[in-house]
């Protein structure tokens, strides 16, 4: 079932245990914002989240998606055609074919197989740039885990929507694994530029949500990252 982290903030449950899938958040501000998809087969369905929140999907007002990996994007097919999709541009240029991850690298080929497998055809894909303001929130150029990771920050709400900058275990932020991370050293200056960001609720796409003090608990892993070696 969901859970809310705040008023108007849904933790939709759709991940399997852990390291499989990902979190979808739901969000109304008066507008309905779904915030990653999760996988294209849910330990518990999308639609049947969303409607468990008391929400239709057919009332979504636009998708944000964090990046594009299966995890985050596969569940999309519960979403209807017409709802706009926002992505970060070098994600979306990713999807595209615009971008060829390279094959030397562990995500390289699984990007270049996943992108012919769910390619997004026929959506309402909008490439964002960094600072873009989209309904109530800032997107954020986070690039290293991917080229486009985003984050959004709802500075009305307090709270960010993280995707895959952070995991969280033991109710503590943690780097994503470096194996599945394109660039370490931009991953490193992605997660402090957003510990600088003000919000008190950080919801990750692995892990539960931090709450309170979401923001100054991922300064303090900045601060840890900064004294390790690259």
């Amino acid at each position: 079932m969901p859970s809310e982290v705040i008023e108007g903030v849904h933790l939709l449950e759709v991940g399997w245990p852990e390291p499989v899938g990902a979190n979808a958040y739901l969000v109304d501000d008066g507008d309905l914002t779904l915030v990653d998809a999760g996988l294209p087969v849910g330990r518990r369905s999308l639609a049947g989240e969303i409607h468990a929140a008391g929400y239709d999907p057919a009332g979504l007002d636009r998708v944000l998606l964090t990046h594009y990996d299966v995890d985050h994007v596969g569940g999309l097919r519960a979403v209807d055609g017409d709802v706009s999709v926002h992505l970060g541009a070098p994600d979306a240029a990713l999807l595209e074919g615009d971008w060829k991850p390279p094959w030397t690298h562990p995500k390289g080929p699984y990007h270049r197989v996943f992108r012919r497998l769910y390619p997004l055809t026929g959506r309402d894909l909008r490439p964002l740039m960094d600072r873009e303001q989209v309904g109530g929130f800032r997107a954020l150029h986070t690039p290293g885990h991917n080229p486009g990771h985003t984050v959004y920050v709802h500075d009305a709400l307090d709270t960010a929507f993280l995707g895959d900058l952070v995991r969280v275990s033991g109710g503590r932020f943690r780097p994503p694994p470096w194996i599945d991370t394109y660039d370490r050293q931009r991953a490193r200056k992605s997660i402090a530029r957003v510990g600088a960001e003000s919000f008190d609720h950080g919801c990750a796409g692995h892990g539960g949500p931090v709450t309170p003090d979401a923001g100054a608990a991922l300064a303090d892993l900045a601060a840890d990252l900064r004294g390790q070696r690259p």
